[in-house]
């Protein structure tokens, strides 16, 4: 005897930030439809909970589209005419309207002015109840069919579930990018973004915590190159330029099994801004000893690293140092030459390149082009973005277009 179906109008799988907002969205304009998040795990908006150190980044203060998404390695075109339709301005008021007061930091990351996360779930998760949405936990989907007009789903603990719509806000899981291949949907296979470096070098390893404003890192094989604040930790290389570089070169570095030749610009001034600081500290500081930095403004231990590096002793004076001396100490100064053997996650975070081809969906909506009434967004797709709130930008977006077609269409027939 087989199992009757639990049917709702509409099905979300996955309790995230893009689920919950496709939700509710749809909920607003459709508030007679009968609306069932279905989350694997013991709770919801997990990511939101965890995301900037318990405080959560939820938009980044990036006002232009064209500029917001060029900080998208995967999605930059796609996403610019959803971000016209909805942004980070909107994510903001969508927020404040409902008591979450924001604040800016110097970098431009958004956070609530509580500094808790729990602000923004919270909110999230008042707003669903109120709209009476239905909200089951420990219900991992495993597997999808269509019959006629409704979309038939399985779970690991036994249940069946129908609908009309189905949103899919599950994340970046193998089990529903799997699914969705069956459906006839192509997968860009994933692999890990925004990763830290680790290094061979043991040397600059000790000068863990250490950190420049501005440095310029490349990738010598493919020539992408990031510029930004660069931190020294006890493995290697992190922080924003660090990240970036990552993030843009994720299927580069993992094709070749995370080894790689980085060239670090300490200053990010270039060699000939390099030489001239060099000549300029001898004209100035000729009877100095190099190791004191001269006109270079580097962390000391830091200026003392790449001048050991370049073969010059601690009681060598300026005046003194001879051609090669010079251009081994500009060619460490502004293309040091490091070996990169290996990543790790930063922090908490954990972005993947990779999910549903992105021309199996219409932006317009968010719908997928191959079963109709089928909705995606957030880290199913293959989009992903640099840190600064712009992965939970991506994923507002998306549930509030894929909502509100969804909750126009219920509202129509209802």
């Amino acid at each position: 005897m087989s199992i009757p179906a639990k049917y709702s109008d509409l099905i979300i799988i996955g309790g995230g930030a893009a689920g919950y907002f496709s939700a509710i969205r749809a909920a607003e304009l459709a508030p007679k439809a009968k609306i069932t998040v279905l989350e694997g795990s013991g709770g919801t908006l997990n990511k939101v909970r965890i995301s900037g150190g318990g405080r959560c980044n939820l938009t980044h203060a990036c006002w232009d589209p064209a500029e917001l998404v060029t900080n998208y390695p995967r999605g930059q075109r796609e996403l610019l005419g959803p971000f016209h339709k909805f942004a980070p301005g909107d994510t903001i008021d969508w927020f404040e309207t409902r008591g979450v007061e924001t604040k800016v930091e110097e970098d431009g990351r958004m956070f609530p002015v509580s500094n808790r996360s729990e602000s923004v779930a919270a909110c999230l998760e008042s707003e669903a109840r109120n709209l009476k949405i239905d909200v089951r936990l420990k219900e991992r989907v495993s597997g999808i069919t269509r019959n006629g007009d409704r979309f038939h789903l399985s779970t690991t603990n036994g249940s069946i579930w129908a609908s009309t719509y189905l949103m899919i806000a599950s994340g970046s899981q193998p089990g529903m990018w799997k699914i969705l291949n069956g459906l006839g949907h192509q997968i860009v296979p994933p692999v890990p973004s925004l990763f830290t470096f680790h290094l061979s070098n043991r040397g600059l390893q000790k000068l863990s915590g250490l950190s420049v404003p501005s440095a310029i890192i490349t990738e010598l094989t493919s020539g992408i190159q990031t510029r930004g604040p660069l931190l020294v930790t006890h493995q290697g290389l992190s922080g924003p330029a660090a990240l970036r570089l990552s993030a843009w070169g994720a299927r580069e570095f993992h094709r070749h099994g995370y080894l790689a030749t980085l060239l670090i610009d300490w200053t990010g001034q270039g060699k000939e801004w390099s030489m001239s600081m060099i000549q300029e500290s001898r004209d100035h500081s000729g009877a100095r000893q190099v190791s004191g930095k001269g006109q270079i403004d580097l962390p000391v231990r830091l200026w003392q690293w790449i001048v050991a590096r370049s073969g010059i002793s601690e009681q060598t004076r300026w005046a003194d140092l001879t051609s090669d001396q010079i251009q081994s100490l500009s060619a460490n100064l502004s293309s040091c030459q490091l070996q990169m053997i290996g990543k790790s996650t930063f922090k908490e975070e954990f972005v993947t390149a990779g999910g549903l081809a992105l021309t199996e969906l219409d932006f317009r909506t968010f719908e997928s082009r191959r079963v109709k009434n089928m909705f995606l967004a957030g880290e199913v797709l293959d989009i992903d973005a640099i840190t600064g709130g712009f992965n939970f930008q991506a994923a507002w977006t998306g549930g509030w277009l894929a909502g509100s077609e969804i909750g126009t269409r219920l509202q129509r027939k209802k």
